[in-house]
């Protein structure tokens, strides 16, 4: 939209524009201005500064001779640190600065000036950057047009050529959260199941289904307050014979799913606290049971001690939010809202992929891009998701150095 693009907005009283200012070594800086009555009136304003800023940059650029030989590695660290991370928000910082120094960089075959810059430099090295990942070559296209058109406004190219290049559509993976009244919902109606271990575990530490089922007491630090990720429990199929197809699955204890998946997480209080009632419970399970208790130690078990089913987690949180008249979601649905509220809190692209045990930081650019790129509206929606749950819960769930 284009009062989006010139930085309009309403801020509660008033409406308000963003502003550009030019200081005297020629750095851009940023503010705002507000108090305006009417769109019109904040849009106006908007436009006249926005014609000084250019003119301010033209005379800047005439009195004061431009490095024209700047080669287009300089010129988009350059850009990258003294114009693009002063107008954006933390959260597109950190996606533009993994897209140049992950993405783009390590593809640079040649370091050419940036004047000689031309579409076909540019679509050969989109092409490398594409390889990479499925999103790499959008975000790496989307990226280098922003910097090639300040760039062109500043006068050191006379033509972007971004848009002449290949596009690159980019698979959005599906990620489903409920809204914040939905979630104060489960939470409730999981404190008085027999899951609600397991649902904050996926909720304020980010494990994997197969994770939080092979968790077992041993793996837990009572006096560091931590939780170490050695293992899952996976499917194993057992087929009748050689020659059939036919068969039964069961559950078996497998290393993590990467070598990355294996980490050990600062626990927030409630989970260490429910960790106590589910070891109590459990004790209570071997005493009435006695020789026909399995003890294999897992805190996530049936009430004889045997590991829960693969399907089984789904399925409790599929009832939970049946009989709540919630929408159904799984349990990489509670990963989903860990990381979420990790990337609102600004923790770096490269945490997050530890803590999520993901194998590279580009699977975690992957899933997540379209949520970091939403900078300017993330915040609004952790306010609508997460604010009722502002407590120790919410607060404890940032231990993540």
């Amino acid at each position: 939209m284009e009062h989006q693009k010139m930085g309009i907005y309403y801020n509660g009283k008033s409406w308000a524009h963003n502003i550009k200012l030019l200081s005297d070594d020629g750095k851009t800086k940023y503010s705002k201005r507000a108090g305006f009555q009417t769109f019109e009136e904040a849009l106006h304003s908007a436009m006249s500064y926005e014609k000084e800023f250019k003119e301010a940059l033209r005379r800047f650029h005439l009195k004061n001779k431009i490095n024209f030989d700047i080669s287009l590695k300089d010129y988009l660290i350059y850009w990258y640190d003294e114009i693009y991370s002063s107008r954006v928000e933390a959260t597109a910082r950190m996606l533009g600065q993994y897209t140049l120094y992950y993405l783009i960089f390590p593809q640079l075959e040649r370091n050419i000036k940036l004047r000689y810059a031309n579409t076909e430099f540019f679509n050969a090295l989109l092409k490398r950057v594409a390889g990479i990942c499925q999103s790499a070559g959008n975000k790496g296209r989307e990226v280098l047009n922003i910097a090639m058109k300040d760039a062109l406004v500043a006068g050191y190219i006379s033509s972007n050529p971004i848009p002449e290049t290949e596009g690159y559509p980019r698979r959005k993976p599906e990620i489903k959260i409920l809204s914040k009244q939905q979630i104060k919902i489960l939470l409730q109606a999981a404190e008085k199941s027999r899951w609600y271990l397991e649902i904050l575990l996926g909720m304020f530490c980010g494990l994997r289904k197969g994770e939080i089922l092979g968790l077992k007491f041993a793996d837990f630090d009572l006096e560091n307050e931590t939780v170490s990720v050695m293992r899952q429990l996976g499917s194993n199929p057992v087929f009748k014979s050689a020659e059939s197809l036919e068969g039964t699955y069961a559950c078996i204890e497998k290393p993590p799913k990467t070598e990355k998946s294996y980490r050990t997480l600062k626990l927030p209080k409630i989970i260490l606290d429910e960790l106590e009632g589910r070891r109590l419970r459990i004790l209570a399970d071997k005493s009435r049971l006695k020789e026909n208790y399995f003890d294999n130690d897992y805190i996530s078990c049936r009430e004889n001690g045997l590991y829960h089913t693969q399907a089984s987690m789904n399925l409790a949180l599929n009832k939970l939010c049946d009989r709540n008249g919630l929408p159904r979601i799984s349990v990489h649905s509670l990963r989903h809202i860990y990381a979420t509220l990790l990337i609102e809190k600004g923790v770096p692209l490269y945490k997050i992929s530890a803590l999520m045990g993901h194998e590279s930081i580009h699977t975690t650019f992957e899933i997540y891009c379209d949520v970091m790129e939403d900078g300017r509206n993330i915040q609004d929606f952790m306010n609508r998701t997460f604010l009722p749950l502002q407590n120790e819960m919410c607060e404890q769930v940032l231990c993540y150095d």
